[in-house]
């Protein structure tokens, strides 16, 4: 065992896992829990609102003695009371803040789709904080702006230029002086609805004319931003450059793919990076695909899950409910190209989708 760890933020199991497979002992404050998790910790704490994280954060370390913690998405400014492997919290917040990334990726002259004027549309509407993408929408008038904008009351939001292409990101492991790039991905969306544009799954490698300059640029910007450990950036690959859209300082939900194609340990980096040790580059073995599923109607989850893993991940318990529009489990599937690996997923899904009815 190399040391026992505590993985904490608003999905984990993404990360606990890898550490697990990495020869960590693990502990997770995670607010879903769900069954996976169960396998790969020691030990666990719910939490239902994000408010309530530092608190089960606290009483997780009076239960447990660890050499060092690891934030995910939610946790990334929180105080933690033991060792942080990861990206300072103060770094993070930068980037967590939407008109300060913009701000940063001008700085330092990266391709990026800028602030638009006032009265002009159709314009991207983005909330300054919070991830994945789900309170995104392309906004047409001024009145399409003030009914999207009374959704969010008190939320400030920035106006954007549309960035037209294929969403992508580039998965990259920092010390924070320098960085390499270690796969570049492509984003699968919802594609519909209020959450559009939120995430909903990746395919790695992503294979495109720009997947190069991606890389450089993504290094460019880990390596500037200051981030430790592995950290991820977002892309909309068009044609001619790609444009830089987001950093996210954390694992990103493109763990699983990344580490499926690519045969590597992103936590095993994560540490290593943190410690000032930087890897070297893997090759891609073979396509992975991921897509999270939602419920298409309020659900309660009538069969045992489990016996599909792992195939499938993030599996919900028997009797769980869920309302339209939750996530519900996520489907991966594999191949030596992409097509095979996304056919992979489409039977993979048909499988899943028999066992919920």
């Amino acid at each position: 065992m190399k040391g026992h760890v505590l993985v904490a933020g608003f999905a984990t199991r993404h990360v606990a896992q890898s550490a697990a497979r990495a020869g960590y002992e693990v502990c997770a404050v995670d607010h879903f829990c769900d069954q996976d998790l169960f396998w790969c910790t020691e030990d666990r704490l719910k939490f239902e609102e994000l408010d309530e994280l530092p608190e089960a954060i606290d009483r997780m370390c009076r239960l447990h003695r660890f050499d060092f913690a690891v934030a995910t998405s939610g946790a990334e400014e929180i105080a933690f009371p033991v060792r942080l492997c990861g990206t300072p919290r103060e770094t993070a917040a930068r980037f967590l803040d939407k008109l300060e990334t913009e701000r940063f990726f001008e700085e330092i002259s990266v391709p990026v789709p800028r602030i638009a004027a006032e009265g002009v549309y159709p314009v991207m509407g983005k909330p300054r904080k919070g991830a994945g993408g789900w309170r995104n929408a392309i906004l047409h008038s001024a009145d399409e702006e003030r009914e999207w904008a009374s959704r969010y009351p008190e939320i400030p939001y920035i106006r954007q230029e549309i960035a037209k292409g294929i969403p992508a990101s580039v998965c990259c492991i920092a010390d924070g002086h320098a960085a390499r790039a270690i796969a570049v991905n492509e984003q699968i969306l919802r594609g519909d609805g209020e959450s559009a544009f939120g995430f909903s799954g990746s395919v790695t490698p992503f294979d495109h004319p720009l997947a190069g300059q991606m890389r450089a640029i993504a290094e460019k910007i880990a390596a500037a931003s200051g981030c430790v450990g592995t950290l991820g950036i977002d892309f909309v690959a068009g044609s001619g450059t790609p444009s830089v859209i987001e950093v996210n300082p954390r694992f990103q939900g493109t763990v699983d793919t990344v580490e499926m194609a690519c045969g590597c340990s992103l936590f095993q980096y994560h540490v290593d990076a943190c410690a000032g040790r930087l890897p070297e580059v893997p090759g891609a073995g073979e396509y992975a695909a991921r897509r999270i599923l939602f419920a298409d109607r309020d659900t309660t989850i009538g069969a045992d899950l489990k016996k599909l893993a792992p195939v499938v991940s993030d599996i919900p318990w028997p009797g769980a409910f869920f309302e339209e529009g939750q996530a519900l489990v996520s489907v991966a599937g594999t191949g030596p190209t992409r097509k095979e690996a996304l056919c992979a997923l489409d039977k993979n899904i048909s499988t899943v989708r028999q066992y919920l009815g």
